[in-house]
């Protein structure tokens, strides 16, 4: 049987900053081939990525993952009858989700309610037990049935047949966010999504040590004759070439998504806007820790994506022995060499390149070794190639 996978390898240099941290503040790390590397978690990536999708898609192709779910559909139920009080809204809300998922969404302990402009406290909002992950359309749907049943919503759903249609209303129509990262809902296995998605936790590919920075804050009011800084404190950090992998199963992307979000579009047209977005956001993305500290907006210098039939594979062993640098020479050539070299092993190895078209975006004369893996292309160019011939390869196989 013949997949679509599409594997997605960066590699992007970061100066010193601390991109996601542990419970103690410090830069993640692990070891990998018996040395200490720079870590950046999958989760961290990912919620980048899903952030980046803002800037790229429709708000109505997006999700939203929150456990005040009841309300974020409170508020959709009020935009569609406003004689509906937030009060009623909430537990009309409160209902249908817990209809459609299984879920019990009840008003957290020792949770106080917002208070209002003439001071009065609002009835805290219901929650959820865990995140939930709603796209727009099923939020839409699920308030439309919310109002529906206004008049007695727990006999309304008491019927199996409008219980059915919540269950309905929450597993069809999923966003592209949903789509490629899934969906858990431990009360509700049925409405589960798998993610199209995997994604590895960066890691350097060189042997690094944390450092850490000691810094002073000036009080702007202190007076000459009181010296000595107004605060005091340390920061660690680390700086990193990272080699970053992706897969994205595009098979189980056009099953998440479906029929899509547009009646009478062309049928591969979601999964071809889905995989454009995130191949730009996973590339472009970067995660926020610390980032008004250290300002570490780099781009990616090497990215390399192909497209295949057969599993997924990731080329971290390229750099199992971590890469060492000359004096003066820094580690992204010899990144570059070491992972076009392996490359070329491993596909000739299982005679995977026949079935694998190749797309490289390279900046700069470091990644020359790179060059001749694959068409050569710009940002714009290889957001719009792959996901075209992604697109089409989904064509030839339905």
């Amino acid at each position: 049987m013949t997949r679509t996978i599409l594997d997605l390898h960066v590699l992007q240099t970061v100066p010193p900053s601390n991109l996601n941290r542990d419970d103690t503040g410090t830069p993640k790390t692990a070891l990998y081939g018996g040395a200490r590397r720079s870590r950046v978690s999958s989760q961290a990536w990912k919620r980048a990525t899903r952030a980046a999708f803002a800037e790229l898609l429709a708000p109505e192709e997006l999700g939203v993952r929150t456990k005040r779910v009841a309300e974020f559909v409170a508020e959709r139920i009020h935009e569609l009858d406003d004689s509906i009080d937030r009060s009623e809204a909430l537990a009309l809300a409160a209902e249908t989700v817990k209809a459609a998922t299984g879920s019990k969404i009840e008003v957290p302990k020792r949770k106080s309610g917002k208070k209002t402009d003439d001071g009065a406290s609002e009835p805290p909002a219901p929650q959820s037990s865990y995140l939930m992950f709603l796209s727009a359309q099923q939020r839409d749907a699920l308030a439309q049935l919310a109002v529906k049943g206004r008049a007695d919503i727990k006999a309304f759903f008491k019927d199996k047949d409008n219980k059915e249609e919540a269950k309905s209303s929450a597993n069809t129509r999923h966003s592209v966010d949903i789509a490629l990262f899934g969906r858990m809902v431990a009360d509700g296995a049925d409405i589960n999504v798998d993610a199209a998605t995997q994604v590895a936790h960066a890691i350097s590919v060189h042997a690094v040590e944390n450092e850490s920075d000691y810094y002073t804050a000036v009080d702007d009011r202190r007076k000459d004759e009181e010296p000595g800084a107004g605060m005091i404190g340390t920061v660690e950090f680390n700086s990193a070439t990272l080699y970053r992998y992706a897969a994205l199963d595009v098979d189980r992307l056009a099953a998440n998504l479906g029929r899509g979000l547009r009646d009478g579009e062309e049928p591969t047209t979601p999964v071809r806007r889905a995989v454009e977005a995130f191949v730009e956001g996973f590339v472009d993305s970067m995660p926020s820790g610390k980032i008004n500290t250290f300002g570490n907006h780099t781009r990616p210098e090497a990215v390399i994506v192909k497209l295949r039939g057969t599993r997924p594979v990731n080329f971290v062993s390229a750099f199992e022995q971590p890469v060492v640098a000359d004096v003066g020479s820094g580690y992204l050539r010899k990144a570059c060499e070491r992972l076009a070299d392996h490359i070329s092993q491993i596909e000739e190895a299982y005679g995977t390149h026949a079935d694998t078209t190749t797309w490289v975006l390279r900046a700069g004369a470091n990644t020359e070794p790179l060059a001749g893996l694959g068409a050569e292309s710009s940002m714009g160019e290889l957001v719009e190639s792959v996901g075209r011939a992604a697109a089409d390869r989904q064509a030839e196989t339905a």
